[in-house]
């Protein structure tokens, strides 16, 4: 679940890559994609066994499990844990995300309304408001709300105790949560990209799911252009999917695999058509750079959170793209790859590319 505002002309039906949610990977609001249970959550080896751990050493001691962090970039798996947590513990689980709990109010009726054992989920922690935050430590400390009510002499304070309960919180930006919080989160978890041999694995996973036959050579295809995430992963299996039921009598084969990719213009890294157009603007029209976030934003006709948030996360993780103080700057690596000459020096001016007959401008 994601709570990052865009832009409204950003169209997430036609961005495979992006590694937020959206409907499309939902079906009536419960993903059948997602494991159920630790043995069939693949991948995030180390994470996953310490949790084993820590559920099991829980289990035996009859206790509630310490509050969970989990972070790492959208995509990775954090909400599908945070429910298997909940299966492994034999408990219910309540899913709720920071911008949503508006007021203090909101997070006791939700702490209220938990059973012994519960886990509250709470995605993009690091967005709840300060007021908020400051009534949920005593409740994931002392396991006790302070409710005031009414103003100045009519005020009343009420302390109300909760049921024993385990928070687990998700963020993307775990620098941005307070000391206070982070604090008080006896298990903390970070979820790293996928090898392309894991993902390979989670897509003949959700393809049996899904009842689509598949190779491995094409699964390891898609894999490899799946920027490391799950969520990207099984979305780009559905498209491929298309591709197949026309092309390969309903199989995708590494042949058709490859050519469905192509054609959705998805490249061996995973860039697709909007990485690319950005780059190739700084390249052009800045000489590589640093140019500005809001420049770059006019310049490509995209909203600066839609480039901080979206495409540039992927970039920088390929070292495609570099943040200086004095904006954007591209790397040589990234010229390589889309063909260009890395621009040398401080000149402006542009860079030498490719024509249309083969010529260098």
């Amino acid at each position: 679940m994601s709570n990052t505002h865009f832009s409204d002309d950003f169209d997430f039906e036609n961005r495979i890559m992006d590694t937020h949610e959206i409907p499309e990977d939902s079906a009536e609001g419960e993903n059948p994609l997602r494991p159920k249970n630790l043995d069939e959550y693949i991948g995030q080896e180390k994470a996953k066994e310490n949790l084993r751990v820590y559920i099991e050493a829980a289990k035996i001691r009859n206790e509630t499990l310490d509050h969970v962090l989990l972070y790492g970039p959208p995509g990775l798996g954090k909400t599908t844990l945070a429910g298997i947590i909940a299966n492994e513990l034999g408990v219910n689980i309540r899913i709720t995300s920071g911008p949503a709990i508006e007021k203090p109010g909101d997070l006791a009726a939700l702490l209220t309304n938990l059973n012994e054992g519960d886990v509250l989920f709470i995605d993009e922690i690091h967005r709840m408001s300060r007021a908020v935050e400051e009534v949920l430590y005593p409740s994931m400390e002392d396991f006790a709300i302070d409710i005031i009510t009414g103003k100045g002499q009519m005020a009343a304070s009420y302390h109300l105790p909760l049921p024993r309960f385990t928070l687990v919180g998700a963020t993307t930006r775990a620098g941005q949560l307070t000391a206070p919080l982070r604090d008080r989160f006896g298990v903390l978890l970070r979820l790293e990209l996928y090898t392309p041999e894991e993902l390979a694995d989670i897509i003949i996973r959700s393809a049996g799911i899904l009842g689509i036959k598949i190779e491995y050579d094409g699964a390891i295809e898609i894999a490899s252009r799946s920027r490391g995430t799950p969520r990207i992963a099984n979305r780009m299996l559905k498209r491929v999917r298309d591709f197949a039921q026309v092309m390969s009598d309903g199989v995708i084969t590494l042949e058709t695999a490859r050519t469905a990719l192509d054609r959705l213009e998805i490249d061996e890294l995973g860039l697709d058509q909007n990485d690319r157009r950005m780059l190739e603007a700084i390249i052009r029209f800045y000489n590589g750079g640093p140019v500005g976030l809001e420049t770059l934003a006019a310049a490509i006709g995209e909203e600066a959170i839609t480039i901080e948030d979206v495409y540039e996360p992927y970039l920088m993780q390929i070292g495609f793209l570099s943040r200086t103080p004095r904006g954007r700057c591209i790397t040589a690596e990234a010229c390589r790859h889309l063909g260009y000459d890395f621009p040398k020096g401080t000149v402006q001016g542009a860079v030498t590319q490719p024509t249309l007959f083969g010529e260098n401008n």
